[in-house]
């Protein structure tokens, strides 16, 4: 049985839920390393905190940097995002010690909500690799109308249960929340970009499609 549809209200309230959630342990952690280096007379304690801050300032500015682009208006209606910048921010954003990234789309500027939908399939890519692993992005087809493919390998690689229905982004009997947005997002960028996404096995990869 189908819910109601997302109001504009929730559905901005929701996005702004999620940037909030990506951001809270980064700056929660500067905060106590700053706190630490109020208090702690020892040295290598004060050393210790001051290396917290450095690493958790750069997370929280990639994150910010990747989210503005993701969720956030990036330019005026028509604007164009270059592809190159989009590779820079999502790396920053999604590669560490456990990630790692393969860009094979070539630089170019695309329309914002492509570009907005492929940072989106990211996201969604990266929770079928809970352990890490290699996220390999290839696009399909050229010019504005390029589409994506993101194969997602990596030890216990899996579909999240709650994911493919949701990037239908058709109302559910479930209730849409902080969670569950983001999918359900992707979907709407997919819609407004004439695509479908789909998320499923290959092999024992897991791929996510729009086309």
């Amino acid at each position: 049985m189908s819910g109601p549809a997302l109001s504009a209200l929730d559905l901005a309230a929701l996005l702004c839920s999620r940037v909030c959630h990506d951001l809270i342990s980064p700056v929660g952690a500067i905060v106590n390393g700053l706190e630490v280096l109020e208090e702690e007379k020892d040295e290598s304690t004060k050393e210790f905190a001051l290396e917290l801050i450095k690493k958790s300032s750069r997370t929280a500015s990639a994150k910010l940097q990747f989210c503005r682009i993701a969720f956030g208006a990036a330019g005026s209606a028509g604007a164009q995002i270059d592809t190159g910048d989009a590779e820079n921010i999502s790396r920053g954003f999604i590669e560490d010690e456990k990630v790692k990234l393969t860009w094979n789309v070539p630089r170019a500027l695309l329309p914002k909500n492509r570009v907005k939908l492929l940072l989106n399939m990211l996201i969604v890519s990266g929770q079928a690799i809970p352990r890490g692993g290699l996220l390999v992005v290839d696009p399909i087809g050229t010019g504005e109308t390029m589409s994506f493919k993101i194969t997602a390998t990596g030890p216990n690689g899996r579909i999240p249960q709650a994911i493919p229905p949701l990037l239908t982004a058709e109302p559910t009997a479930e209730a849409i929340d902080a969670h569950r947005i983001q999918p359900f997002y992707t979907g709407l960028l997919a819609k407004d970009c004439g695509l479908a996404v789909t998320m499923g096995n290959e092999g024992e990869a897991i791929v996510v499609i729009a086309q």
